[in-house]
């Protein structure tokens, strides 16, 4: 499935994406970015993980002192690198779960979006390496769905449907927060519970916190101990 965003759904064809939004979800991406960067001081060195295109990272880069932006798409990147003109930022292709990072490298990690369900990667392991890199008392934060958005969450993917973006929606088996494509797309949910089964090991302080009725964060503060395995 993570060859669909490499290929499928990369570059320009992933800002479509976010083009076609609706007003309602327009709403939820800003909200979920502006409680990002309330997390976020002035110097911070941030990595983002699924930049994609770059969407966020102008509004990141003008508040952190650095800002990496990694991704597994080679044609996204391509788009970023040529579309922004940000002197505090760096981009690079990676994969989430073998980041090619030091220990406490950064002061706060972030994937957001619905990317620990988008990346179709093992989710333990993304939530490790990701606090991995985070220095102690960094914040690592990852978002999904809140239960409270599904209707405009399916209205959004619908519109993407009809434009080509993803395949025809399978209405038979899009239900309890997973809309299924019939070319074969997946995109799944997690619910609190889900989160803090996958930090419950974790030396952090995790926290569940809803934004406006539309994301639902997992934010982890790192301990001192490294993350367990």
């Amino acid at each position: 499935m993570s060859a669909y965003y490499s290929h499928k759904l990369s570059a320009t064809r992933l800002k479509q994406v976010y083009e076609i939004a609706p007003i309602r979800v327009r709403q939820y991406l800003d909200a979920e970015v502006n409680h990002v960067l309330e997390k976020i001081r002035p110097g911070d060195l941030v990595v983002e993980l699924g930049c994609g295109y770059g969407r966020i990272i102008p509004r990141l880069a003008a508040k952190a002192g650095w800002v990496v932006g990694i991704d597994t798409s080679g044609g996204s990147l391509e788009y970023a690198r040529e579309a922004l003109d940000i002197p505090n930022c760096a981009l690079s292709r990676m994969n989430a779960v073998k980041l090619a990072f030091y220990d406490g490298a950064f002061d706060c990690v972030i994937c957001i979006q619905n990317g620990i369900s988008a990346f179709h990667v093992d989710q333990q392991a993304l939530v490790s390496e990701s606090v991995r890199v985070a220095k102690a008392g960094a914040t690592v934060l990852f978002s999904s769905y809140s239960e409270r958005f599904w209707k405009d969450r399916l209205e959004w993917f619908e519109l993407q449907s009809k434009a080509g973006l993803v395949g025809e929606i399978d209405y038979e088996k899009t239900t309890d927060g997973v809309i299924v494509c019939k070319d074969g797309f997946t995109a799944t949910t997690m619910s609190s519970d889900h989160f803090l089964a996958l930090t419950a090991q974790l030396d952090a302080d995790v926290r569940i916190v809803e934004v406006d009725e539309s994301s639902l964060f997992c934010e982890i503060v790192r301990g001192s101990q490294s993350p367990s395995k």
